[in-house]
């Protein structure tokens, strides 16, 4: 029998360690993202079929996170022998697969004999190789194996033994094609970068646009600052404006906590599909970021702010009103202040929908009521003011703010608010410090005014607002830590200072490193890194 374990990872050097309290042993892989656990599960199975001779095709399954081979289920009984074998030299874990499980599978390690009793309706069986990084923060399971399914032969069709999203059967005869990497995952876009997310061979039946298909791109776009800097700190003090309300001017605004850093890696880890990544700054760079990856740019404030006059500004709704000028920004983008986080694999489908119209996610708080007062925090005076605007163009009253989740926005949304409202949106821009006057361009106007004129509908994700200053913030970061369980999550404070800053980063750091371990292009590590996403494709 031919050499049949080649890409299993034993075969290249990954060594195993146990990891967490879980008992489970996985392989350790610098770099380790869910694509490249899926990509690896994926490519060592396919190989072995490859090795044997066996025709296999990629099928559009059920899950985001695996992949599914189709075999003729006349090769049923060579396949399973050849997963004995790479199993036995490589260990890893195996589901068998029922047409109509009554639960999810378990897993077994391949190392238990009770894991090859196949129940008697079984159809398939899946495969993986569990693996996380070097430090053992990460571990990426069963979901990202690959499965392998028996298709039945009836005359010139093979017919899935399941069912899956693409079609039932195809024709038993004739080459396979290839299908991009899209076709087999949610979690792909064509601006994946190849590696992670390779085309495919499979077949033609399977190459049909479908209607829960997001093709268009999605762009990211971050503000940051570095309240540190001595530059910033000297532009900032002689700056002229009027300071209305402590908060506006408060050091915690400004404080760096290396959020960003960790925001880019979840990103990396659990976003492949984003297409390039903006970080808006004044004239600011962390020693630690790479400026010259494909597809990751550092926009100065000069490039997007119409109005030169308006600069240098130290007002982040000033800012915001200005994202949409970016060049070569996608209609549809992300906007992420550094203290938000992807927390888990996300679908784009998760802020947009197939046909683009942009999700927002209300809070369950409420916007006072009442016309703007010298005593309300400047949040609050921007949402009456996106209120009051709101209400004499539309005539609908909104009632709540938006969640601390990545805010869904639409380009052209942006650039008519703008346009509708010159005086407000430019006044917004020329404050350099929060002002009573202020809209709140992306967390709150830009949102309804999209959902107003038919572009944007409300969502729901999973999300937890983890305050800095909590009294209980170890507790609330290990529990985040130990469930990794929520899509979305903001770890923010307003009034925060240095000396508290001192205080919370030794539990920043350990939260955030071990959450998101894996360095993302970005960043200089040492060794080339995977470029971002492939913004020519």
């Amino acid at each position: 029998m031919p050499d049949v374990t080649a890409r299993a990872p034993e075969s290249v050097g990954l060594p195993r360690i146990r990891v967490g309290d879980t008992g489970d042993d996985a392989y350790a892989h610098p770099g380790i993202t869910p694509l490249a656990a899926r990509e690896g599960n994926r490519a060592a199975v396919a190989e072995l079929l490859d090795h044997l001779g066996i025709f296999a095709f990629a099928v559009p399954g059920r899950s985001d996170h695996g992949t599914v081979l189709a075999v003729a289920a006349e090769d049923r009984a060579r396949v399973l022998e050849a997963l004995a074998r790479c199993l036995t030299h490589s260990p890893g874990h195996l589901s068998w697969l029922q047409e109509s499980p009554v639960r999810a599978p378990r897993p077994r390690p391949s190392t238990d004999p009770r894991a090859w009793h196949a129940p008697a309706d079984a159809i398939g069986v899946q495969v993986s190789w569990y693996r996380t990084d070097p430090g053992g923060h990460l571990l990426l399971g069963h979901e990202y194996g690959c499965a392998v399914e028996f298709w039945s032969r009836r005359g010139d069709r093979l017919v899935a033994p399941r069912a899956g999203r693409g079609a039932w059967s195809v024709a038993a005869a004739g080459p396979n094609v290839w299908g991009a990497g899209r076709m087999f995952s949610r979690f792909v876009s064509d601006h994946t970068a190849p590696e992670l997310a390779p085309p495919l061979a499979t077949r033609p039946e399977f190459l049909v646009p479908g209607v829960e298909d997001i093709d268009f791109p999605v762009d990211a776009v971050y503000t940051w600052v570095d309240g540190n800097d001595p530059a910033w700190r000297a532009r900032k003090a002689a700056a002229q404006g009027v300071v209305y309300h402590e908060e506006a001017a408060s050091d915690a605004r400004f404080l760096s906590r290396d959020e960003l850093r960790y925001s880019l890696r979840s990103l990396h880890l659990f976003a492949p599909w984003i297409r390039n990544v903006y970080v808006v700054t004044d004239d600011q760079v962390p020693a630690w970021m790479r400026t010259d990856v494909p597809g990751f740019h550092v926009v100065p404030h000069r490039e997007i702010f119409r109005n030169p006059a308006d600069l240098p500004t130290f007002n982040s709704h000033a800012i915001e009103s200005q994202l949409h000028h970016i060049d070569g920004l996608a209609e549809h983008f992300l906007y992420f202040n550094d203290d938000m986080f992807i927390g888990r694999p996300v679908t784009p489908h998760a802020f947009f929908t197939p046909v683009g119209a942009a999700r927002y996610f209300p809070s369950p708080n409420r916007i006072p009521q009442g016309p703007v007062a010298e005593t309300d925090t400047p949040v609050d005076a921007a949402c009456k003011n996106n209120r009051a605007l709101l209400l004499e163009r539309f005539g609908r009253v909104i009632t709540q703010p938006m969640e601390h989740i990545p805010y869904a926005l639409r380009r052209s949304a942006m650039a008519e608010a703008e346009a509708e409202f010159p005086e407000a949106w430019a006044r917004t821009a020329a404050s350099r410090f929060r002002a009573m006057t202020d809209l709140s361009p992306t967390s709150s106007f830009a949102l309804y005014y999209a959902a107003l004129t038919g572009r944007a509908q409300p969502g729901s994700l999973r999300f937890a607002y983890v305050r800095l200053s909590a009294p209980d913030l170890a507790e609330r970061l290990d529990k985040l830590l130990e469930g990794r369980d929520h899509d979305s999550f903001c770890l923010n404070d307003t009034f925060s200072t240095v000396e508290d800053l001192e205080a919370q980063q030794e539990l920043l750091d350990g939260f955030l490193g071990s959450y998101f371990p894996t360095a993302s292009p970005c960043e200089h590590t040492g060794e080339e890194r995977v470029p971002w996403p492939n913004p020519n494709r």
